[in-house]
């Protein structure tokens, strides 16, 4: 077998040298005949006759030889590719057409599933990711633990191998006389060693270093944080720096590629969890209800996951005896990241985008398929003059599918480059300006070898169906019409088939585009709550400059006082956060008499802010009932809070909240003096939720925050009141790094994937209705041509312009009236995907049936008008001559 491929490849190679020496050897065959025939006493000249006879044309004879090895098939299948690529080019704007339409196609699948594959498919990126498992809470949801769980599970625990514990902070970084805002994780010790990776430079932090509070003063810098800020300095081990003004001594550079255990957010440090309180003000030791870590274990070689599970809650059951905070406590274990998780949005909403994203491939495709057919319909006097010569049905029927195979790739392979170039970008691209999210989202080697597969299989699948038409073809009839002959329009022809399909799967991109584009709209337009119109914010945290909350208050006041005697500024106030900002505090409520804090007996829980006087005014924040807090409401009076219309009606149902108390732990109990209307806090389509603002100098119990967020409403230019803000924090502040930007940005960047998503819907919706416009255009047009004779008849006896355009135009007309009533009932039927799309609207939305139909209906105007000029300015005396 592999002589025989190794001779098949030397022949190939040396094609023309073969050909030279199959025509030496026929001509010396000839003359050994010629010979011998002469001495049997024939003359030269009827003895080579003879011979030419017998032996037959040499172009036979070399095709015979050639057809005796697997390198002739080779040989046609070259020729079918040279001959389709002479096609082509011969008809570049057919060529280009079909080649942009399956790019689009292809491209927009590529996006998609490299989004989908990087964001929710792709394993963490370290050795033997099958074994981590991420340890949740309950059955439904938090994925977040106290770090003494964490402990007693990693301790009592036997299914695991190891057991690792990590939270996301933020810190003021001083490298050399300069402070950056940066991000990391601070982590249990053994997290490296878990996980099982090698730095690139120096050695990783480790368990035996945990010798207790304050014991591993060590910082590990990522590969991408050590390039930016160290210029990649490989002498920067040793080097110290500090966080919030306490110093840390650089270990080692994680490898590059290496990014933590989250999917989005990219760290530039990993600290160990025994010195986290130097930098961030509190204990993470203290308390089983304070829940911010994020639990992974490796299971032991042959553990099951649901044994796992099993022993997990048996040592949970024993934890809930020992204490009554873990009463109840329930574990499950899932994948990392968002694969794991079937509630998470982000892989359902990349699930269903996928899904539409198929269809455009299968519109395109149907496209595709109605244009060969045309063409090979178009063609059919030339290939019936072709086979009536001697070709055989399989040599035209294989030529053609070679020319759909050949757009098809190239479509593809021009879709995938478009796709990279924008995955590039995406990668790129940092929504946040001060926290570092990323899109690990660049295609690898399998999603180009898909897409690959993708368009090979797109070519054959729905270019055989118009090429398979060569195998019904009437030779004599195809070589008198010069056309497939005129039964095509007086049956359900496959052309008919592969339109309304097109128009029914458009119509359903376009009510899906539809939906999301009206739920955009309706999202722009709802009450926030406040007005986030002309005011700016400023956000930094004090701690980063070494402050704590008791010494902090004095200098938060003064920045207060300063910025409302910047001029042109109406209105002033402090708080830790503000909505839309970088979330507020969330705590559990426990009613008043509550004697026990344990997490089953809580009310529910609750966002928080610390407020100063005046913010409600500021931030335009309606105020019901009660009143607003005063800066004598501070640690030396009795704690207050005012709560939102959503917490008192879970708390006291329909009574005035005023004067009634509630309590967040034993030391920490609120009477309310004020009420204020629902707002939103995080996303514009989140469900009302509980919300409570506590004073900014009383804090939350005994705690004063050293979060500082600055709201101005200013008439000024915003790079005026920018200005004077920078000057003053650099001035009051310099070694707190300080974020400023309008609050409608907030708001804005709230959007960023909603409105991604919503363009790329817009996008598909736009790219079905010029694939629905294209289709019916080609059906009107064909119809219009093929049956131009019939219509000059019609008009030579006297029929009326309406007749004419209903039996020129009737078919592409009801095929696009019953696709559009088909895809419109897919769209309703498929309501509830469909509206997950958009939060704010439905495919039943009236504003979306009356936009689909109006764009259906200029569709069919705009696709049908030139074939019906053609139609109604036939000549009958020119047809009928020509006839």
């Amino acid at each position: 077998m592999l002589s025989e491929i190794m001779n098949g490849l030397r022949a190939l190679l040396r094609h023309g040298n073969r050909n030279a020496e199959i025509a030496e050897e026929l001509r010396s065959f000839e003359e050994a005949s010629v010979a011998e025939k002469m001495r049997n006493g024939m003359s030269r000249e009827t003895a080579e006759r003879a011979v030419r006879v017998e032996t037959g044309s040499a172009e036979a004879v070399r095709q015979k030889v050639w057809s005796a090895g697997w390198e002739s098939v080779a040989e046609g299948l070259w020729r079918d590719v040279r001959h389709g690529m002479r096609r082509l080019i011969r008809a570049p704007g057919f060529a280009l057409t079909a080649i942009i339409t399956l790019a689009l196609g292809i491209g927009a699948n590529v996006v998609v599933f490299s989004v989908l594959n990087g964001l929710v498919l792709r394993p963490l990126g370290v050795p033997d990711p099958k074994s981590l498992y991420q340890i949740g809470r309950g059955a439904s949801g938090g994925d977040t633990h106290a770090y003494p769980d964490y402990r007693d599970l990693r301790d009592r625990d036997t299914s695991f191998g190891g057991m690792l514990a990590y939270k996301a902070l933020s810190a003021g970084m001083q490298i050399d006389q300069g402070t950056v805002r940066s991000w990391g994780y601070t982590t249990s010790g053994n997290y490296f060693d878990v996980l099982g990776v090698q730095p690139a430079l120096g050695h990783f932090f480790h368990a035996a270093d945990e010798k207790g509070l304050g014991s591993a003063p060590y910082i590990v810098l990522s590969y991408d944080f050590w390039r930016r800020q160290f210029g990649a300095n490989p002498n920067v081990l040793g080097t110290m720096v500090k966080l919030n003004q306490h110093p840390f001594t650089v270990i080692g550079v994680a490898r590059e590629g290496f990014r933590g255990t989250d999917v989005f957010f990219w760290p530039d440090y990993w600290m160990p969890v025994t010195n986290a309180e130097q930098v961030t003000g509190w204990s993470d030791f203290c308390c089983r209800d304070h829940y911010s870590f994020i639990v992974m274990g490796r299971l032991k070689p042959g553990v099951k996951p649901s044994q796992a599970t099993e022993s997990l809650n048996t040592v949970a059951a024993e934890m809930g005896r020992i204490d009554h905070k873990d009463e109840g406590l329930v574990l499950r274990l899932r994948e990392p990241g968002p694969a794991g998780d079937e509630n998470d949005p982000t892989k359902k909403g990349l699930l269903g985008i996928m899904l539409l994203t198929g269809l455009v491939l299968l519109a395109a495709c149907t496209n595709l398929a109605s244009i060969f057919a045309a063409r090979a319909a178009d063609r059919a006097g030339e290939l019936a003059m072709r086979m009536a010569i001697g070709a055989s049905r399989w040599i035209v029927f294989r030529q053609l599918l070679t020319e759909t195979i050949i757009i098809s790739l190239a479509g593809g392979l021009a879709g995938s480059l478009a796709a990279r170039l924008l995955l590039g970008w995406l990668t790129t691209w940092q929504p946040f300006a001060d926290f570092p999210v990323r899109l690990p989202v660049l295609p690898d080697a399998w999603i180009y070898a898909g897409a690959a597969a993708l368009s090979l299989a797109s070519g054959i699948f729905f270019g055989h169906f118009p090429a398979r038409q060569i195998w019904r073809t009437n030779l004599v009839e195809a070589i008198k019409s010069g056309s497939a002959g005129m039964e095509s329009f007086r049956r359900f022809a496959l052309r008919d088939v592969l339109l309304l399909a097109q128009v029914t799967i458009c119509t359903l991109l376009m009510t899906a585009s539809a939906v999301a584009v009206r739920s955009m709209v309706k999202a722009m337009h709802i009450p926030l709550g406040f007005r986030p119109e002309g005011v700016t914010i400023t956000q930094g945290d004090l701690n980063m400059a070494g402050y704590t909350g008791d010494n902090s208050l004095a200098l938060q006041k003064h920045i207060l006082a300063e910025a409302q005697a910047i001029p042109g500024v109406t209105e002033a106030t402090l708080s830790d956060n503000v909505p839309f900002g970088n979330g507020g505090a969330f705590w559990f409520v426990y009613k008043w008499d509550t004697t026990e804090f344990v997490p089953a007996h809580m009310a529910f829980g609750a966002t928080s802010f610390l407020v100063a006087p005046g913010f409600l005014q500021t931030v335009q924040m309606p105020l019901i009932t009660g009143r607003d807090f005063t800066w004598h409401d501070d640690k030396t009076t009795p704690n207050v809070a005012i709560v939102n219309e959503t917490f008192a009606k879970q708390l006291y149902g329909n009574e005035s909240p005023i004067g009634k108390r509630f309590a967040l732990w034993d030391t920490a109990k609120y009477e309310i003096v004020g009420e204020v209307a629902n707002a939103r806090y995080y996303s514009i389509g989140e469900k009302p939720q509980a919300m409570m603002m506590m004073p900014f100098a009383q804090g939350v119990g005994s705690y004063l925050t050293t979060n500082t967020t600055l709201a101005v409403r200013s008439v000024l230019p915003e790079e005026q009141v920018n200005a004077a803000l920078h000057d003053l924090l650099r001035r009051e502040a310099p070694a707190t790094p300080f974020h400023i930007r309008r609050w409608s940005e907030s708001i804005d960047l709230s959007l960023t994937m909603p409105r991604a998503v919503t363009l790329l819907l817009a996008l598909m919706g736009m790219l079905a209705a010029v694939l629905a416009m294209t289709g019916i255009f080609g059906m009107a047009s064909y119809s219009a041509s093929k049956r131009e004779k019939e219509q000059g008849i019609r008009i030579a006896l006297g029929a009326e312009q309406v007749q004419v355009l209903r039996a020129a135009l009737e078919r592409p007309v009801l095929l696009l009236v019953f696709g559009s009533l088909l895809g419109m009932a897919g769209g309703i039927l498929c309501s509830r995907f469909v509206s997950r799309l958009g939060v704010f609207a439905t495919p039943s939305d009236p504003l979306v049936v009356l936009s689909v139909c109006a764009a259906l209906l200029l569709i069919g105007v705009v696709a049908t008008w030139i074939p019906a000029r053609r139609t109604l300015h036939i000549d009958p005396a020119r047809l009928l001559r020509e006839g």
